[in-house]
């Protein structure tokens, strides 16, 4: 039993203090657009004092006519679906605080042309990879950057900013500081100033988001009372009724059931199931590309390492696989069949019944059931199992309120209402995010919710691919794929084991088996090299994977074409616990291989443990400063690969020293242009 116990009863003071807010929204279906064959546009209305819009299809060329007046827009870019949470929270704050209209899109469903006659606009805006926009902002952002905007283009336009990064990466929250900084430029004003949500904060984004919107409220309510009237309503929230989900479950029985068996059935399937579910907008490239099986998994550290580093090769025994080195292979993990049964159990669901989603008030025939033109269904329990993260993600602040107005013991709906309260955050987090608690550890914390399937399908965290770096050649091996992979486990502070679901489950699957891996390709942040350009290559851990890749390939081009040289510097702990792949380097230094030095290439390895004084990777490239310099006046470019923690800024300045040394001021923005120019890529993870 954990020494901090979820259910214990809050004081009177603290409950009134956590009173939730009410999203109060609900969705509905355009007629016109199923009509007219366009795109389906979804909206969220509310019976409420303001109206609420959200376009899960967007049709930029086409945007709904909104009215400007009296409403505040809400515009947000999302990558991955936290900006569009956040900005839906922006939402039901402001219609909770008596906006007559509150209008929450897509920004590529915007038509940028009409924002100087909008008067309160809030942004929302993640930063994704290495400081890139999301897809949904390019165009937006594009079209802002046209040199005949001038100066006063938004004058008039009141606008706030905020930002959801990872302050881990280099240009953190770049995209929000870029769009922030144009609008000022364009003639808008700030409501109040940029905000920056943080993931390395222990609340998330919303660490920053909370103080930003008590801010935002209180500067609209002083600015323009008939904006927002009720802002006591935002501060000190009194209970609301819930509302309605804004899908609902559509039950069926099993007669005349479809079955899937074959290979080409369980890529539709997967298809299918992601397809209808409405929290996989940002997450569902539809059906696999590729069904792969495991015929290698070794073991790269040693058996007693603290480390478990495997290697994997996947393989596609019909046809090869389409893909270029610095690709990435996204994989959606299998979820433990018992834990999948013991969620179903516990929300008392009929697994073998049959479902079909759709879009509350919608017709049969809706975006989220529409699949291939006809209406679909399918067995809950696969549906769950498919695209329900109940055994690994930590559900979100929101899941907690709404679980408040299902429970029915008194001291459980309490404490409920005290975690999703900004006062309840910090206790939130240790219990939470701290726990790596997932959905079914959490409704087993509090038997006395049942909350509808509506909401657990609306409200659980997406079942999301996960991707990997691919670490082979398809020169080398045309019909498969090979992966670096760590396999991922830790203790919580109250000594709970956990699990990497991915990684776990593909350590765990055996080459004889005849299980198959779900794929898609998906390109990379690393573009693949011409032969004839030299490469510098920095590379520790299992950012060798990418390099791996590009050593093969380039090994296999030289065999027909000259090549350019390679420097490749790596960094592990202990030579005889984690060099990785070290047969491997050691093959391509001899005999004239892509990393001899006769070939003008060379391999270094930093060991940061095997000596009293610690050596890292940015350590050994001052070492070879001479080599790096001259591979970089020879026109190379580079390429770094790990951690997104201290080592990219340790190797850029490094880097930055060798260019100063060598080059003196002629030096002086190297990397910068060579950034510009496509020739320094960086990969990183978290």
């Amino acid at each position: 039993m954990d020494s901090f116990d979820p259910r214990t009863p809050v004081t009177a003071a603290a409950a009134a203090a956590a009173r939730p807010f009410s999203p109060r929204q609900r969705l509905g279906i355009s007629p016109s657009s199923i009509s007219s064959g366009g795109a389906t546009t979804f909206l969220f209305d509310s019976a409420a004092a303001g109206t609420s819009r959200f376009l899960m299809s967007p049709s930029p060329s086409h945007p709904p006519p909104l009215p400007a007046t009296g409403r505040l827009l809400v515009l947000y870019a999302s990558q991955t679906g936290n900006a569009m949470d956040a900005a839906e929270r922006v939402g039901r704050e402001a219609e909770r605080g008596g906006c007559p209209a509150v209008d929450v899109l897509s920004m590529d469903s915007f038509d940028p042309s009409r924002l100087p006659g909008e008067r309160s606009v809030v942004f929302v805006v993640s930063t994704t990879g290495q400081g890139d926009p999301p897809d949904s902002m390019k165009g937006f952002w594009r079209y802002l950057l046209k040199k005949e905007l001038g100066a006063r283009w938004l004058e008039g336009v009141r606008y706030a900013v905020f930002g959801l990064g990872d302050s881990g990466y280099q240009k953190y929250n770049f995209a929000a500081k870029k769009i922030d900084k144009r609008l000022s430029q364009l003639g808008a004003d700030r409501i109040i100033k940029l905000g920056l949500g943080n993931d390395q904060h222990f609340s998330g984004y919303e660490g920053a988001l909370d103080p930003w919107l008590l801010s935002l409220w209180r500067s609209l309510n002083q600015e323009n009372p008939s904006l927002l009237p009720r802002i006591s309503d935002i501060i000190n929230p009194s209970l609301i009724n819930l509302g309605d989900s804004k899908i609902e479950v559509v039950y069926y029985s099993s007669d005349d059931a479809p079955q899937d068996s074959t290979v080409s059935d369980s890529k539709k399937l997967i298809g299918r199931a992601r397809t209808m579910s409405p929290a996989l907008k940002f997450h569902n490239d539809g059906e696999p590309q590729y069904m792969l099986k495991m015929v290698t998994n070794q073991r790269l550290t040693k058996e007693d390492s603290e480390k478990d580093v495997r290697h994997f090769e996947l393989e596609n025994p019909s046809s090869a696989i389409s893909y270029q080195v610095g690709d990435a292979l996204e994989i959606l993990p299998s979820q433990d069949p018992s834990a999948v049964n013991a969620f179903i159990e516990r929300c008392n669901l009929d697994p073998d019944c049959y479902i079909m989603i759709r879009a509350k008030g919608g017709d049969e025939v809706s975006k989220c059931s529409l699949v291939n033109g006809m209406m679909d269904r399918m067995k809950l329990k696969t549906f769950v199992a498919l695209t329900m993260d109940v055994t690994s993600a930590s559900p979100r602040r929101y899941f907690f309120e709404v679980m408040s107005y299902f429970a029915t013991a008194e001291h459980e709906k309490e404490r409920l209402q005290y975690f999703a309260s900004p006062e309840g955050r910090e206790d939130l987090y240790k219990y939470n995010q701290k726990e790596s608690r997932t959905v079914l550890e959490v409704l087993e914390d509090f038997p006395s919710v049942h909350m509808p399937f509506e909401w657990l399908v609306q409200l659980t965290p997406p079942l999301k691919k996960r991707a990997f770096s691919i670490s082979s050649s398809p020169l080398a091996h045309p019909n498969q794929i090979h992966l670096t992979v760590s396999v991922v486990s830790w203790l919580t502070p109250f000594k709970r084991a956990r699990h990497g679901l991915c990684s776990t489950w593909l350590a765990g699957l055996s080459p004889n088996e005849e299980k198959l891996i779900p794929c898609w390709i998906h390109k990379g942040s690393l573009p693949p090299p011409h032969p004839s350009v030299p490469l510098v290559l920095i590379g520790p851990g299992t950012g060798c994977a990418p390099f791996r890749a590009f050593v093969e390939e380039r090994a296999a081009q030289s065999v027909r074409e000259p090549t350019a040289p390679v420097l490749f510097f790596f960094g592990c702990r202990n030579e005889d616990n984690d060099f990785l792949y070290k047969d491997l380097w050691l093959k391509h230094t001899q005999d004239k291989g892509v990393l001899s030095p006769e070939e003008g290439g060379g391999f270094f390895v930093a060991f940061s443990r095997d000596q009293s004084q610690k050596v890292y990777v940015q350590h050994k490239i001052k070492e070879q400063s001479v080599r790096v310099w001259n591979l970089l006046c020879s026109g190379a470019s580079i390429y770094v690969a790990g951690s997104s923690t201290k080592m990219p800024a340790d190797v850029t300045a490094a880097l930055e020293e060798v260019l100063r040394q060598k080059g003196g001021e002629a030096a002086s923005g190297w990397l910068g242009k060579l950034e510009r120019a496509g020739k320094f890529n960086i990969e990183t993870w978290s």
